[in-house]
């Protein structure tokens, strides 16, 4: 007997949640014998309701909500030896992986779309002991998106992180940081520092062209100290796919890295963001893991 578990955050898409999970598992119960319904009440549950359902053996899970929702699913799923296919409808601020993957940002078509999905098998990146499936990022541009108020993020969307991010530039801190791949040890100061997993950061689908979700690589891209001027010149960059060519960009392509503060830095305290959220203090190890989950999107972008 298939069986499918929707994992729904009651308040994600301004509070879209609540109705659509109802109609989730209306729609899901034509491709499977038995849906549950779980619904998260606080941070955490998604992924524990997640690897409870991957340990079960279900067919498949699906989550309703935002990035964050989406990163503490893949958070239960990945780390364990046999895992279910992922489904999942957008319903917060940014959906970077779901924009990437071509699912309707419209929670309704996405339901009316969602038993006709194909499986797509993506890569997972993880930092320390937590995976994230878009990008983690280090900065105070990372820092001040953090702190968007939740009010802000409903009424302006994507606009928000963007307005946030423009503001950090502006009064940006820069970190004195060493990169450490297989071969070869690298020493720059940057303000931002992001490793990705896919194209689209913050909405913005042209920020790291050359990211694909299924090349088995992670991205680094390092933002170098610079005047105010050389950092306005990288905006329009960032919109036309060309920040990653700029002479004061380091960008490399890797499958595993060690990213820390260097002596100078005394006890500073850096955190970074995975997928929008708060995550460990540097020093981190990152890496990928090629073609680790199976997602369902449209066929098209099989």
């Amino acid at each position: 007997m298939s069986k499918a578990v929707v994992i729904v955050n009651p308040t994600s898409g301004r509070e879209e949640g609540k109705e659509m999970g109802p109609k989730v598992k209306e729609a899901l119960l034509k491709k499977y014998d038995e849906v549950d319904l779980r619904w998260t009440e606080g941070e955490g549950d998604a992924t524990r309701f997640a690897n409870e359902a991957t340990k079960e053996g279900v067919d498949a899970i699906y989550a309703l909500g935002g990035d964050g929702t989406v990163n503490e699913c893949i958070n239960g799923i990945a780390p364990e030896p046999v895992r279910p296919a992922f489904g999942f409808i957008p319903m917060g601020t940014v959906n970077d992986l779901g924009r990437v993957l071509g699912i309707p940002m419209d929670s309704e078509e996405a339901v009316d779309e969602i038993t006709s999905y194909k499986k797509k098998r993506i890569d997972i990146g993880r930092l320390n002991n937590h995976y994230f499936a878009d990008i983690m990022a280090i900065g105070s541009i990372p820092d001040s998106v953090q702190n968007v108020p939740i009010e802000k993020k409903t009424k302006l969307g994507p606009l928000a992180y963007v307005l946030e991010g423009t503001k950090a530039f502006v009064d940006k801190e820069n970190y004195p940081l060493r990169f450490s791949f297989d071969d070869e040890v690298v020493e720059l100061d940057s303000f931002l520092v992001l490793v990705a997993l896919t194209n689209s950061v913050g909405g913005i689908k042209t920020m790291i062209p050359e990211a694909s979700v299924d090349d088995g690589y992670l991205h680094l891209v390092a933002i170098e100290k610079q005047s105010k001027i050389g950092i306005a010149n990288l905006v329009p960059k960032i919109f036309t796919g060309k920040l990653t060519e700029d002479d004061h960009v380091f960008y490399r392509k890797i499958k595993k890295a060690r990213i820390e503060l260097r002596e100078e830095a005394g006890d500073q305290t850096v955190l970074t963001n995975i997928d929008g959220d708060e995550g460990d203090a540097l020093p981190v190890t990152v890496e990928v893991f090629k073609h680790h989950i199976d997602v369902f999107v449209p066929a098209e972008t099989e």
